[in-house]
């Protein structure tokens, strides 16, 4: 069992157009909607991938109850504390002339204090026989910046690996607590650590002091460029496959999916950012953000460049497979 904790789920649409036109009436061809969010997007891949996943975070009024039933059809089970804030709804728009993706997003609605602490009791309650604790996105208005702090330590405490995908404060005090793998995208570590990120040895420096402040594996995803990878004493570089992207949010969700799935089974740093790249690519094959098809992951791990980067600025290939 994987718990995949986010407090900002979102029910989420997707409206292709053939040609986007602004400022006036445009039809889309296609139109789905379907359930989303970091957290979400984690659980929907690592369901397709064989796990276990279960679904914590707050979700409330009509559109939470329509993210549950959804959830539910996708056979994923889910442990959520039910607020008085509406969910949010997400909008992707897909221009297939141009071939953009537009994401509109609604920022989520300020809950309750106690409402932190009743998810926090479900995370104790349900952290006991779970290998990992994956904690996506930011924390919704006025939260506790140490809430991924507190669930880090949860999971410390019960033997699983803590995985957090956040950015500045609420990253900066997970940090604390030593969790065993960060994933931040290069404007995400950017952010943390409070300025431009302008070359790769930049992006090493800024990976090796969240190292520093507590973490104890750094990956760094980069859209469609090349990934980072740092175990504290290797770093690697990992270049995902060149696919036609159809819809490429929530990517770096899947690639988060997929490294975490080897994680639990032993695999090195290195060998499950393969299994990360190829789920995130594959991710950016489907219309709908973490709704992969696990034929493309198997066949995309092949195609997956590996590189162990050496201190002396070498490059030696690991399992190198290109296409």
């Amino acid at each position: 069992m994987i718990l995949c904790v986010g407090t900002t789920p979102a029910v989420q649409r997707v409206m292709i157009f053939h040609k986007l036109m602004l400022d006036a009436v445009n039809r889309a061809v296609t139109t789905l909607d379907g359930a989303a969010g970091k957290s979400i997007n984690v659980a929907k891949v690592l369901k397709v991938l064989g796990e276990e996943p279960v679904a914590l975070g707050f979700l409330g009024g009509d559109r939470g109850e329509h993210l549950r039933a959804l959830l539910t059809e996708q056979g994923i089970e889910f442990d959520f504390v039910t607020v008085t804030a509406r969910t949010r709804q997400c909008v992707t728009v897909i221009d297939q002339s141009a071939g953009t993706h537009t994401e509109l997003v609604e920022e989520s609605r300020q809950v309750d204090p106690a409402d932190f602490e009743k998810l926090l009791t479900i995370v104790r309650r349900r952290v006991n026989g779970s290998r990992a604790v994956v904690m996506s996105g930011t924390i919704t208005p006025g939260g506790p910046t140490d809430f991924y702090l507190h669930c880090t330590r949860i999971a410390h405490e019960a033997g699983a690996i803590a995985v957090v995908d956040a950015q500045g404060a609420v990253l900066l005090e997970a940090l604390k607590a030593g969790p065993d793998l960060v994933k931040p995208n290069r404007p995400e570590l950017a952010a943390t650590v409070g300025r431009e990120l302008k070359d790769e040895a930049a992006v090493m420096q800024a990976m090796r002091e969240l190292g520093e402040r507590g973490a104890q594996r750094v990956v760094v995803t980069a859209g469609k460029e090349s990934a980072l990878a740092f175990d504290g004493r290797v770093f690697w570089r990992i270049a995902a496959p060149r696919v036609a992207a159809l819809n490429p949010i929530g990517s770096g969700d899947a690639f988060t999916a997929g490294l975490v799935r080897q994680l639990v089974r032993g695999e090195d740093l290195g060998e499950a950012c393969r299994w990360g790249s190829a789920a995130g690519a594959a991710n950016a094959l489907t219309a709908m953000a973490g709704e992969v098809n696990r034929e493309d992951v198997e066949r995309l791990v092949r195609e997956v460049k590996v590189e162990r980067i050496q201190l002396a600025g070498d490059t030696i290939s690991i399992g190198q497979t290109t296409a």
